[in-house]
């Protein structure tokens, strides 16, 4: 494609998404319609509840990829991440010259038009973060736009429009479009970031740990002076990342020297209490309603770029107590005969490991049932192969499901659910590899006691066990 035509043309009126029912996608052509545009999309597949959601917003859908969908001239095509170039429809768009963006270049250049855009970039945590600073903003009455990677329940959508100045972006570090290899976050312009964690991910499209590094590195690089970075101080390859930059920098953690860091916490009634330090004397007391040490960690991170804003502690306080969560991440799906079904999106081996660690206090007198489905392309990959059995420690049995797809992945490459297991084994867990879900469903209904928990975790739906598993206990 012709790069000179990835820009924002004038007088816009009317825009097409290919790949339209993506969850970022679907999102940038609601915002995208809420700010007057004529819009409509094609995907390979339209289904509900996306298409029903698109089409209720007056979006016209075309199911599958053909040249007559774009018969009308749009003024612009947005091209998914997941599009080929061979694509009949991107094939049309440089037949007839017609201006066309990535997902992440669109999002900065209309919604973020204006604004000064906060950015939560890392490995973990990116979704849990950007919603808690897109409900701390809003609840302190800045009205903020967001768009990010999960359902914020306190919105009930990924994305809002709003006046204020500030937009929340969740800052990917996966490819942006078949014609910009680059991270997405590259085309955010932080003026507010956050960098949670750097370990190795997407083994799909970095080779190692040092293409990650070279990844959060231009990130890094690119902002100026003027520009405040909050980094986790925890991890040795951020410390090394932050040192001697530009921008101005302020760490949190466990780390010693964090500007920001954990000071008691505790549990009541289902938040977690806990106590901020900034350097060394207490910042602030607050509460969430939310498990584990890592999302602690998570809060801090907003409650750095909330006070750097002029948010007071009291505001941040009251914002992070009424936080609901995100869809997905330790959502608990239902109970049933004292057995809890809860959801979560973990799939990197210390996201696993720090999930089960986080919902182990508040669950003390059942055990923890954790299933694990390897779904995403680094998951279905050898090269976590032998850091997963650590993962489980804090799991009392361990259900792992075969990879579906596996074939697809070189054979020399493939993670094996059946060594895993194995491995587990010989660390004294209780371990079954599964080959589907309905067969997890079957084992769990016939082990699990009131008390238990049991704890999902998948990046995909799973063949809709959460439902199954409820219904049949």
């Amino acid at each position: 494609m012709d790069m000179t035509r990835n820009k924002i043309p004038q007088d816009v009126k009317t825009i097409h998404l290919i790949a339209v029912c993506g969850t970022g996608m679907g999102a940038l052509a609601c915002m995208l319609k809420e700010m007057g545009y004529t819009i409509t999309g094609s995907d390979q597949a339209v289904y509900p509840p996306m298409s029903d959601f698109l089409i209720s917003k007056g979006i016209e859908l075309f199911e599958g990829y053909r040249e007559t969908n774009l018969s009308y001239h749009p003024d612009l095509v947005i091209v998914g991440n997941a599009i080929k170039k061979d694509n009949p429809e991107v094939l049309y768009t440089e037949e007839k010259g017609i201006p066309f963006l990535s997902m992440p270049q669109a999002l900065k250049g209309f919604a973020g038009s204006g604004k000064e855009s906060i950015v939560i970039a890392g490995t973990h945590g990116k979704t849990t973060t950007s919603s808690l600073m897109a409900w701390v903003l809003y609840d302190a009455g800045l009205d903020p736009s967001f768009m990010i990677g999960g359902i914020v329940n306190n919105f009930r959508s990924n994305y809002r429009l709003g006046n204020g100045r500030y937009i929340v972006f969740e800052g990917d570090e996966y490819d942006t479009a078949f014609f910009d290899k680059g991270p997405k976050f590259l085309h955010y312009d932080p003026h507010l970031a956050i960098l949670t964690s750097v370990e190795f991910d997407h083994a799909d499209i970095f080779s190692d740990m040092n293409a990650v590094l070279k990844a959060f590195d231009r990130f890094v690089s690119a902002m100026s002076e003027d520009r405040k970075l909050i980094a986790c101080g925890d991890y040795q390859q951020i410390l090394s990342l932050v040192s001697d930059r530009r921008c101005q920098v302020e760490t949190y953690g466990r780390h010693p020297d964090a500007m920001w860091q954990l000071g008691k916490t505790g549990t009541e009634g289902g938040f977690q209490i806990f106590e901020v330090l900034r350097d060394g004397e207490l910042f602030g007391t607050f509460k969430i309603n939310m498990m584990g040490e890592h999302n602690l960690m998570n809060a801090i991170s907003v409650i750095a770029v909330s006070e750097s804003i002029g948010i007071s502690s009291e505001k941040i306080s009251h914002a992070l107590m009424t936080f609901t969560g995100i869809k997905r991440r330790q959502e608990v799906r239902g109970v049933r005969n004292g057995i809890t079904v809860m959801d979560d999106f973990a799939h990197h081996p210390t996201a696993v490991k720090e999930t089960l660690r986080g919902v182990r206090p508040f669950y003390p007198h059942g055990r923890i049932i954790a299933v694990f489905e390897p779904r995403t392309n680094s998951s279905k990959r050898k090269v976590f192969q032998a850091i997963y059995p650590d993962s489980f420690s804090d799991a009392d049995i361990v259900c792992i499901s075969e990879p579906e797809n596996i074939e697809k992945i070189p054979e020399n490459d493939r993670f094996s659910s059946v060594d895993l297991v194995r491995e587990l084994k010989k660390k004294g867990k209780q371990a079954t590899c599964f080959k589907d879900a309905d067969s997890i469903v079957q084992y769990i209904i016939e082990e699990a006691k009131p008390g238990d928990l049991v704890l999902i975790m998948s990046s995909g739906g799973f063949g809709g066990i959460h439902q199954k598993l409820l219904d049949r206990l």
